[in-house]
């Protein structure tokens, strides 16, 4: 892709590389953003945004300096500003609502020793020995989903029809949410993640704004905590062997854990527990729909499918990014970044990096060291990681064998989404083997 910008000192961003990728609707559109960090990787690769609605900060994206970045947690902190990239106004608008950067309190905008004492409380739940413990209802989970799918007679919605329900079924079991609430948990994720997008966000004709903004993601969270409240109240009378009672009963520090770090750690688990997994499994399927040769080289090797799951998560990311603030001066790559500055970590970028991958903008499942940090890295690394990564690769195990063929049925659309976006429809035909 051909960048045209205007002229930039040394640090700054070219105006129009800005302006793109902080704009959501560029999101809808993938390889325009991958041309600019393209660039911004081999001209600029640590430079200072500066645009007219958005704080100034630091756009971060080759794959070695978010690693570094990742693993200075001291360094570089969570709950100092937004973990999110949102314009200024809306930004005023939560700190004078709030008192704080945050609309709601979890794990990811938290750090140093309050950050390991809430993520211990469920980390046991999705370490790989635990995790790998679900595998046989995770793949009846898996099946059940197929058959509809084969039901439907050769066409279908991969994300619609498949790809958000599956993941989500699996997460809210863990979670403790009853069946008939989860298409509840769809729409409220959809509404929080996809705000600005016209087919998913609550208000789409009113969130060009920051008062509606707020106004509806205030909503949408509220909604989320009325739920989880009677969930709480629920789950102290009557615990059960799931998350939801484990977070409910919890004890910070000697006392129970309060109202708002509880919601925050259910909307949490909620929300980014099944819509990641939902989009990088979408993206594995729109990859094998483009790829005849490669779904009869995965078909006929099913060994190959743990690379396909990296690959696909690698070629999705569905979370774009992370802002970290910095606590101290610090020199990256000649920038001289100061105490206080806003930084964007693009996973983005870094998963298409040049030095880690060869060919990064090929859909390769041979890779033999797939680096990807869709998951983040270090001390905040993704929770539930492992869990992800079992879903994709039950849910191919057990599809490939059952298609001769897929393709496309029309034309796929992306999430309108800065932070968390993937396929929003990706309408396929499939023959039944």
């Amino acid at each position: 892709m051909t960048i045209s910008h205007a002229p930039a000192s040394a640090a700054q961003a070219p105006s129009d590389i800005a302006a793109l990728i902080t704009d959501s609707r560029s999101f809808a559109h993938p390889e325009k953003v991958h041309g600019a960090f393209a660039w911004l990787r081999a001209n600029q690769p640590v430079s200072r945004a500066v645009t007219p609605n958005f704080d100034p900060f630091w756009v971060v994206t080759k794959h070695q300096d978010i690693l570094d970045i990742e693993r200075q947690s001291d360094i570089f902190h969570n709950g100092d500003r937004s973990t999110v990239l949102i314009p200024q106004d809306l930004l005023r608008g939560i700190e004078q609502t709030m008192h704080s950067p945050h609309l709601t309190r979890s794990i990811v905008n938290m750090d140093d020793r309050e950050h390991r004492l809430y993520r211990s409380l469920t980390q046991s739940w999705f370490m790989p020995g635990n995790v790998k413990k679900l595998s046989d209802r995770i793949r009846s989970i898996a099946r059940s989903h197929i058959d509809r799918m084969i039901a439907r007679g050769g066409t279908c919605d991969f994300v619609s029809d498949v790809a958000l329900h599956f993941p989500l079924h699996v997460v809210m079991e863990i979670l403790g949410v009853p069946e008939e609430d989860e298409g509840r948990m769809l729409v409220l994720t959809q509404q929080l993640f996809g705000a600005r997008d016209p087919d998913l966000g609550r208000k789409p004709d009113a969130t060009t704004d920051s008062v509606s903004d707020l106004s509806m993601l205030e909503a949408v969270l509220g909604d989320f905590h009325s739920y989880f409240a009677k969930l709480t109240a629920d789950r102290r009378e009557n615990p059960r062997d799931d998350v939801a009672t484990v977070i409910a009963n919890a004890l910070i520090d000697g006392k129970p854990i309060a109202e708002h770090e509880a919601n925050g750690y259910y909307v949490l688990i909620a929300t980014a527990g099944h819509d990641t997994t939902s989009a990088s499994t979408a993206g594995a399927i729109w990859a094998l729909a483009e790829r005849p040769d490669l779904l009869r080289q995965v078909q006929a090797d099913p060994s190959l499918i743990t690379g396909l799951v990296e690959e696909a998560i690698r070629w999705t990311t569905p979370v774009k990014h992370f802002m970290r603030t910095a606590t101290q001066d610090y020199e990256l790559r000649g920038q001289q970044i100061k105490a206080g500055d806003w930084l964007l970590l693009s996973f983005l970028s870094a998963n298409r990096d040049e030095e880690v991958f060869d060919d990064p903008h090929d859909f390769r499942v041979d890779r033999p060291l797939n680096r990807q940090v869709a998951f983040g890295y270090g001390a905040h690394a993704c929770l539930g990681q492992h869990l992800a990564k079992l879903e994709m690769r039950i849910l191919l195990e057990e599809l490939l064998p059952r298609i001769r063929s897929i393709e496309l049925n029309g034309t796929p659309e992306w999430t309108q989404s800065i932070f968390v976006s993937g396929p929003k429809h990706l309408p396929i035909r499939f023959e039944a083997a």
